[in-house]
């Protein structure tokens, strides 16, 4: 039983191997329409910080500052705080709560709050081995400046694109036997948005990823995806959206991402 993205990718340490895709990916990169938002504005600072924690950091101070209270914006870090305790009898829970509770904006301490809080989330999604002590993630200036600036962005895109109907989705009644667990990013009235902060465009791993979040969201029980007809992505380190109709794969892509990689 994985997760979307391990299905996806695979568990080496386990000996379990990612979905091989068909020449091009299931969903080739070069379907998505590309759309800039912004010419010759500020650029992203490249810096020594974590990709990964920048880019969850950018997703859930987004979602704070469209108005989710901190617990639970940062809610999965917070679960990844539970399981560290449980495991080690770190205090992990205690300071996570402290570290929610500092956040207020995108001042400076808010954005290092949020990149310590982010800090938790790899015990919740991949396991113990992966952490980090948050009191040990310190982004300089530029890291900061440049998670502000994201974020900034981001709340620009929904100004346009949203609003947000749902973030963070789950697909309760849309698991299977071979995936149990994942969780999008937003949802808005028509498309499932995946927020990325690569440096280059969307991959076919990504694309594969979004599709599945859409079919497990259409099998699911929330009525929300009733009317979702789109995937796309949002990076606010490029500025631009991504985007597709679901309608435009052929249907015998989606039977086969249906039972050969969900297990519908």
């Amino acid at each position: 039983m994985l997760s979307v993205t391990q299905r996806i990718n695979g568990v080496p340490s386990a000996g379990i191997k990612g979905v091989k895709q068909p020449r091009g990916g299931y969903v080739p990169p070069k379907m998505l329409t590309a759309t800039p938002l912004g010419m010759g504005e500020e650029e992203i600072e490249d810096t020594d910080f974590s990709p990964a924690l920048t880019g969850v950091a950018v997703d859930y101070l987004t979602r704070f500052m469209l108005g989710a209270n901190p617990q639970d914006a940062f809610h999965i870090s917070l679960m990844g705080a539970k399981k560290l305790e449980d495991a080690t009898g770190i205090p992990a829970v205690e300071q996570a709560l402290g570290y929610c509770s500092e956040i207020t904006g995108l001042d400076v301490l808010s954005i290092k709050r949020a990149c310590q809080l982010s800090g938790y989330d790899v015990c919740f999604r991949a396991g113990l081995m992966g952490y980090k002590p948050a009191e040990s993630i310190d982004p300089d200036g530029a890291a900061i400046s440049n998670i502000r600036l994201m974020v900034e962005r981001s709340l620009k895109f929904f100004e346009e694109y949203g609003p947000v109907v749902l973030d963070a989705p789950t697909f309760e009644g849309g698991y299977t036997e071979i995936v149990s667990a994942g969780d999008g990013d937003f949802l808005t009235e028509d498309t499932l948005w995946d927020f990325k902060v690569s440096k280059k465009p969307p991959t076919n791993k990504h694309t594969l990823q979004a599709l599945m979040y859409f079919l497990m969201g259409k099998h699911s029980i929330h009525d929300e995806f009733d009317s979702v007809e789109n995937i796309g992505f949002y990076n606010p380190r490029l500025n631009t959206v991504y985007r597709m109709a679901v309608s435009d794969i052929a249907p015998e892509v989606i039977e086969e991402v249906e039972s050969e990689v969900i297990g519908y």
